[in-house]
């Protein structure tokens, strides 16, 4: 897929919420910080760019609208459109811009927009989260800073999308009221019934952060995996060098999202379903696969980090609303 395809796709991603976190795998100096508010009118968001640069005509507009009918306003800075080689400003600017926003103290969400491929140099070229939670929102190639946050022990980051279905936006808007929302349904593959906090990411782009400081420990967590345009063969591998790696070993459960791809399957090879079941299903943890989470629609809003409860034996996810914050 182009790129830079991704925004009109929805790949804006949003912001915040305020269900239940977990303080697995966290260090001590972030267990006593205060949870993070759900958003309500008056709320002030921004959008930032990690990534790729964005087409001169991309509208956000809707996006924006979208922001308004809940009392929000959303801040969309001319740099997010600014050009530098395939990214969107130099390493250095795009790590400034997330600095600025990040300690802005009237901010109390972000939105990342652009995707493509940028996140990891951003991490690279030197920025670092500054010790206050902040609501964060993106997927794809922003799953690196979602996963460089919660590695930080930083609450906040929701992997999903502002654009997509209005029963898709009803949901994040849900999260981000601190109200409950629906269990997603998945199919069953490993029974078993799995609670730990939700760890969700895109395949291709976590791979190239194992042994980083930007890779969070998964013990006890339920991972949850999605990816697009990548072939059978191609995910076969990545999953082998999870599992090669150990970051596996400890998970409590496993999910799938959608794996996106459009290639012909040759007559006896593995297909989508059949390699990802046959690399997960023998960790002797619950599995469910098929989860509407990931790239396609819709692609529903799950928080990183919030205590949830995998149940193969119904092939469902819960988000845990009776577990209180740290």
């Amino acid at each position: 897929m182009h790129r830079r395809s991704f925004l009109r796709l929805g790949v804006p991603a949003a912001l915040a919420m305020a269900v239940p976190f977990s303080t697995h795998g966290l260090a001590a100096s972030t267990q006593t910080k205060p949870p993070l508010r759900p958003l309500k009118k008056g709320s002030r968001l921004r959008a930032v760019n990690a990534g790729t640069w964005l087409e001169p005509e991309a509208d956000f507009g809707p996006l924006v609208e979208r922001c308004e009918a809940e009392g929000w306003t959303l801040e969309v800075p001319e740099s997010v459109k600014r050009q530098w080689k395939w990214f969107s400003g130099t390493d250095q600017q795009r790590a400034d811009d997330l600095e600025r926003a990040w300690n802005n103290p009237s901010l109390d969400g972000l939105i990342y927009v652009g995707a493509g491929w940028g996140g990891a140099r951003v991490l690279e070229a030197g920025f670092r989260f500054p010790k206050r939670p902040l609501w964060t929102l993106g997927f794809s190639d922003t799953s690196s800073m979602l996963l460089a946050q919660w590695s930080a022990g930083l609450h906040g980051a929701i992997h999903g999308s502002t654009a997509g279905p209005d029963q898709q936006w009803q949901r994040t808007v849900q999260l981000l009221k601190g109200e409950p929302v629906a269990p997603l349904q998945g199919r069953s593959v490993r029974t078993g019934v799995a609670r730990g906090p939700l760890v969700v990411t895109n395949l291709t782009v976590a791979t190239h952060l194992i042994g980083t400081p930007w890779f969070p420990d998964l013990r006890g967590s339920i991972l949850v995996l999605e990816d697009v345009g990548e072939a059978p063969y191609r995910v076969d591998r990545m999953l082998t060098q999870w599992r090669s790696s150990g970051v596996l070993r400890g998970l409590a459960g496993v999910a799938t999202g959608r794996f996106s791809w459009k290639g012909e399957v040759e007559p006896g090879d593995f297909s989508m379903d059949g390699i990802l079941e046959e690399r997960l299903s023998d960790l002797g943890i619950p599995l469910v696969m098929n989860l509407p989470v990931g790239h396609g629609l819709p692609n529903m809003a799950l928080p990183l980090g919030a205590e949830a409860t995998l149940d193969a034996n119904q092939g469902t996810l819960l988000l845990n609303p009776d577990r209180t914050q740290p």
